[in-house]
C-alpha cells in the first residue's frame, strides 16, 4: 500500500490550544532561537541551536537535551511561513542517529480569537505505524501537549 493512501487524519497527531496572547506574540516566539530556547521541547527539556534561519528554505538544527542526559539531534526545514497565521516545516533528525526520528510535516496554525490565539500544531506522518511508534517510542502526544504549556507560559512571560 503506497504511504499516502493512508488518510490523512489517521497519520497526525493534534494538538490544539487556546493560549491567552495576541496571535503576533505568539507567532514571535516562534521567530528566533533565543525565542525557542525558552520553551521549545516537553517538562525538563532544554535546546542548543547550531543553526537557525527563519525563512523559506531556512534549515533549524538544533539539540534537544533530555532530563534524563540524552541528546536528541534535530533538523528542520521551513517550506512555508505566513506571519502571523501559518508555519510549515519538514523534521527529521540530523547526524548519525538520523534514521531513529521521523520524518513527518508540522503545521502550525495561528487563529486570532479576541485577544487570543487558537493554536494549532499538527503532525503529519508518513503512515499510521510511524504516528503511532513516535507516540509510543517518544511520547509525541504529551510531549507536545507540554511543549505548547511551555509556549503559553513564555508568551505569557514576553507579554
Amino acid at each position: 500500500m503506497p504511504l499516502d493512501a493512508e488518510p490523512e487524519d489517521a497519520r497526525s497527531i493534534v494538538i490544539e490550544r487556546l493560549i491567552a496572547a495576541p496571535r503576533e506574540l505568539v507567532f514571535k516566539a516562534f521567530t528566533t532561537a533565543e525565542h525557542l530556547a525558552h520553551w521549545w521541547g516537553p517538562t525538563g527539556f532544554s535546546i542548543t541551536t547550531a543553526a537557525f534561519e527563519f525563512k523559506v528554505g531556512g534549515v533549524w538544527r538544533f539539540v534537544m537535551h533530555g532530563p534524563d542526559g540524552r541528546d536528541y539531534q534535530n533538523r528542520l526545514v521551513f517550506e512555508a511561513i505566513e506571519a502571523p497565521a501559518r508555519i510549515v516545516s519538514r523534521h527529521g533528525g540530523d547526524g548519525d542517529d538520523a534514521l531513529e526520528f521521523a520524518s513527518h510535516e508540522t503545521r502550525i496554525t495561528l487563529d486570532a480569537d479576541g485577544d487570543k490565539t487558537r493554536l494549532t500544531w499538527c503532525l503529519v506522518f508518513v503512515s499510521i505505524a510511524e504516528r503511532d511508534r513516535i507516540a509510543r517510542e517518544y511520547g509525541a502526544v504529551e510531549g507536545g501537549q507540554q511543549t505548547v504549556g511551555r509556549l503559553a507560559d513564555y508568551v505569557a512571560e514576553l507579554g
